[in-house]
């Protein structure tokens, strides 16, 4: 069993068609995690900057639509892993800790063999200063874990190797 951590982007969708090309018809889980709309005001900090209290927010169906996203980002995980020949069924879970954790959490509950995830393709000042979930999970897993870059980082890491190649005077 591999877990595909998907979130609809295009650094997910090249994991999960690498991790079709790696491992055909091995067994997968695409997971997607959702936050609820408190989650995302207080991460971003919208609440106590004038648009809300947390002690006055009332849900006004959003969490449910965000649910309902999740699930569908989810089953479009299951569509192309099994369109890449993976044998996939989809898992959604509401985010409790860090993106991280959870990731590491669920790979545990699945007894995952292999957690695959794209990157953002971050450099490395961004990424030390952003923190990355790709950085995390490669960090405190217990397993091992699969970093797939996007068409477009790798363009882009083309490009800067290409550009040191040069400025080091090597061909």
């Amino acid at each position: 069993m591999i877990l595909i951590c998907y979130d609809g982007s295009a650094d997910a969708e090249a994991a999960v068609d690498r991790a079709g090309q790696l491992m055909p018809n091995a067994d997968a889980t695409v997971f997607v995690i959702w936050e609820t709309i408190l989650e995302v005001m207080t991460r971003t900090g919208a609440i106590g900057m004038g648009f809300g209290m947390v002690g006055a927010f009332e849900d006004d169906g959003t969490d449910a639509r965000l649910e309902q996203a999740a699930r569908d980002t989810a089953d479009a995980g299951v569509q192309r892993a099994t369109a890449a020949g993976l044998k996939a069924q989809p898992r959604i879970a509401s985010r409790r800790d860090d993106i991280a954790a959870d990731i590491l959490a669920v790979a545990r509950d699945l007894d995952a063999e292999l957690i695959v995830l794209g990157t953002r393709g971050l450099g490395s000042v961004k990424s030390l200063m952003l923190g990355s979930v790709s950085h995390a999970v490669l960090h405190h897993a217990d397993r091992p874990v699969l970093v797939i870059p996007s068409p477009a980082v790798i363009e882009e890491r083309h490009r800067w190797a290409d550009h040191a190649r040069h400025a080091a005077g090597v061909a």
